[in-house]
């Protein structure tokens, strides 16, 4: 956790981030996968949004980026049933196993 100031470590709020990137060999069939996943996911408790991106830099790279509440609600989502079909739906369609990152934020606002 960061302190409440400008510096190093400063924190807007308190939240857990999470990216997962996926490189597809089929990338149709796997967009959809993963749209279902972000559209299921974001009514999980403590969940404050989920987005789905296609990198322009890497070419067949889908990437999640997930905000929740709590380091708990994160947990509790990657335990989930929806988070489970989403790695089962992801067999055969990955040309590698996907690269997930969970982050501590610095700075981070939601501008609802």
């Amino acid at each position: 956790m960061g302190d409440d100031g400008d510096g190093p470590g400063a924190r807007e709020v308190d939240l857990t981030m999470v990216t997962m990137a996926f490189d597809a060999v089929d990338p149709e069939a796997l967009q959809a996968v993963l749209a279902r996943y972000v559209v299921v996911s974001r009514g999980h408790p403590g969940c404050r949004n989920i987005d789905l991106a296609l990198s322009t830099t890497r070419p067949n790279r889908f990437v999640i980026l997930q905000k929740w509440e709590q380091p708990e609600d994160q947990q509790r989502h990657f335990d989930s049933a929806d988070m489970v079909q989403m790695a089962t739906g992801c067999e055969g369609l990955l040309a590698e196993p996907p690269q997930i990152d969970l982050l501590d934020p610095i700075s981070a606002h939601d501008l609802r």
